[in-house]
């Protein structure tokens, strides 16, 4: 990793999580291009699961805050708030992009500040949030991230 902090640390101080398991964190910050490159799983299983837990933390915070609104007005909303660009926004607000590992044509083509690279791997540390602490550990990450 190009970062000399402990992603365990750092991305736990920002994202209010103690990790506990190095290696799947580890896999939630491997691009499949790290994994095409060296043996090992990349974080796009992470992603998939991450991707749902976000969707649920998203809607339960529209419907708290929006309780009249219709499907209409929430469906939108809740699209903008998991919207890929938001996640990337996020995860560079947290310093993600300097945990990553990527392989060497992703990293030469910045793969590090790349939308979609960062929106997958937060959604994938937000997996692991979710199997270590449970749906109350992600609400309280994604309320870090999006300060509502």
């Amino acid at each position: 990793m190009t970062a000399a902090a402990d992603p365990r640390e750092a991305l736990g101080a920002r994202l209010g999580h103690a990790f506990q398991d190095h290696a799947r964190l580890r896999e939630a910050l491997t691009h499949r291009s790290f994994a095409n490159e060296n043996p090992g799983v990349d974080n796009e299983r992470l992603a998939l699961f991450g991707d749902a837990v976000l969707a649920l933390v998203a809607v339960e915070h529209l419907l708290r805050t929006a309780p009249g609104e219709p499907v209409g007005v929430l469906t939108p909303r809740r699209a903008a708030l998991v919207s890929g660009e938001n996640l990337a926004r996020w995860a560079r607000e947290v310093g993600l992009g300097a945990h990553l590992r990527l392989g060497r044509g992703e990293e030469r083509t910045g793969g590090r500040d790349k939308e979609s690279v960062l929106a997958t791997a937060l959604e994938a540390v937000l997996g692991v949030i979710y199997l270590e602490g449970g749906l109350d550990a992600c609400r309280r990450a994604v309320a870090a991230l999006a300060v509502w």
